[in-house]
């Protein structure tokens, strides 16, 4: 079947809900060749993913993941993932994570879901771990943590056993250098399923389509941003460019706009002032982030980005509202006192 599917892809024709589902039962199984799944992969990169394409591998691949038990209470709250899908190849410091870290101190219940490093030097469990929390929780630990101090990180290999099948053939897709529909999925299969997400994309051809995607998965609200630098794109809000925007609010019709660089509204930055280091060297950068001691470019790439997410999960009526919310944590020792509980687990 995956052959057959390839030589549609081929020709350009997409794939129904029917057709992901037999193909996913395939690039999970043992029993079908590498090659195959590489050459099927290749193929869809190759058509071009549609909204309705992504948002069908999404639930097929939840459905084969290991879903954490929350209660009534959590399961009908708002809850947020902020996570950029990578790919930028910007090497910046981790923005989304100190973004998470950041919002759950506004009461904010932040499910983060990642992984160790692929694309950069330190990924969102890296850099957690360096900073001391906890990124190997069971799932029963990770809710009670969610529960008490409004983040908890989950693992993803923890979450989706079926992934092991499937990566080698990723493997082989990059080697051939082609990227893979799975260079966009990670973000959208959190196996908590929060209500809420800020994706970030490397190109802002993507924003719409995933957006489009979330929406069909019956998020109440979700922004897929990609930001503008010199020579390229961040998988973040930019505060040194101007900004693509697509998504919807409560439910919302969805919109796509533009957030325009304006001279004098950040520091005056370039993309080496975002860009991180090892593991160890970015929890620094994100503790004194937190801590209020950098107040430079950093800072301000932090700020617009947790502006979007205190926007979209309502506890704030617009992006610059958020942004001052989150100065505020910032300023105010909230945002450390919040990390420093997050470590000790009280």
């Amino acid at each position: 079947m995956l052959v057959k599917l390839t030589r549609q892809l081929e020709e350009g024709k997409g794939l129904d809900a029917g057709e992901v589902a037999g193909a996913v039962e395939r690039l999970v199984s043992e029993n079908v060749s590498v090659i195959e799944k590489a050459d099927f992969l290749c193929a869809l990169a190759d058509k071009g993913e549609t909204a309705d394409e992504i948002a069908a591998f999404v639930r097929e691949l939840r459905g084969k993941a290991i879903v954490p038990e929350l209660d009534e209470e959590m399961r009908s709250g708002i809850m947020i993932d902020v996570c950029g899908t990578g790919g930028d190849k910007q090497h910046t410091f981790n923005i989304s994570t100190t973004v998470g870290l950041l919002i759950s101190a506004a009461g904010v219940r932040v499910v983060k879901h990642g992984n160790r490093a692929i694309t950069s030097r330190s990924g969102s469990a890296d850099v957690l771990e360096a900073l001391g929390v906890p990124t190997d929780l069971s799932p029963a630990r990770a809710v009670e943590s969610l529960r008490e101090n409004n983040f908890a990180f989950f693992f993803a290999p923890q979450y989706h056993p079926a992934f092991k099948n499937i990566a080698p053939a990723r493997k082989l897709c990059a080697e051939r250098g082609s990227r893979t529909i799975f260079n966009f999925l990670g973000p959208l299969l959190n196996p908590v399923k929060p209500s809420v997400q800020l994706v970030g994309v490397p190109h802002p051809r993507w924003c719409e389509i995933l957006a489009e995607a979330l929406r069909n998965l019956g998020l109440t609200s979700a922004f897929v941003v990609s930001g503008g630098v010199e020579g390229g794109f961040l998988d973040e809000l930019s505060p040194i460019g101007d900004n693509h925007i697509a998504g919807f609010l409560k439910g919302g019709e969805l919109r796509v706009f533009m957030d325009y660089f304006e001279e004098g509204r950040f520091k005056k930055a370039s993309i080496s002032d975002f860009k991180g280091g090892s593991s160890d060297e970015n929890a620094e950068l994100i503790k004194n982030i937190l801590r209020g001691v950098d107040s430079g470019p950093r800072r301000d790439a932090v700020v617009l980005n947790a502006g979007a997410a205190l926007w979209a999960v309502g506890k704030a009526e617009s992006m610059e509202a958020g942004k001052r919310i989150a100065i505020d944590l910032m300023d105010s020792g909230a945002a450390y006192e919040q990390l420093e509980k997050l470590v000790s687990g009280k």
